[in-house]
């Protein structure tokens, strides 16, 4: 799969195609992120709202990425939670 990129107001760039994984049940997301992975998605979408949130992470840091994971977004229902949510996620990639 061919990612095409578009350039954020700071200057990244980040794949123009994600893959989401709204709906999608915790005990679902290992293989489904796996899958996304195999046939190229390097930008990944969830929200605290979809309760799998940390099993696509856990996913993503038990995959051997030849290149990196350009994008996750994380979408969180109350701001003061963000950066203390943000840090335990992503505390052991």
């Amino acid at each position: 799969m061919k990612n095409e990129f578009v350039k954020l107001s700071n200057g990244v760039e980040i794949p123009q195609l994600g893959f989401g994984v709204f709906q999608i049940s915790p005990e679902e997301t290992k293989n489904v992120v796996k899958k996304a992975i195999e046939v190229g998605y390097r930008h990944f979408d969830t929200a605290q709202a979809y309760f799998n949130e940390a099993e696509l992470v856990k996913q993503l840091k038990n995959q051997k990425f030849q290149e990196k994971i350009y994008s996750l977004l994380l979408k969180y229902g109350f701001h003061h939670m963000v950066m203390k949510k943000l840090k335990k996620l992503f505390k052991n990639l």
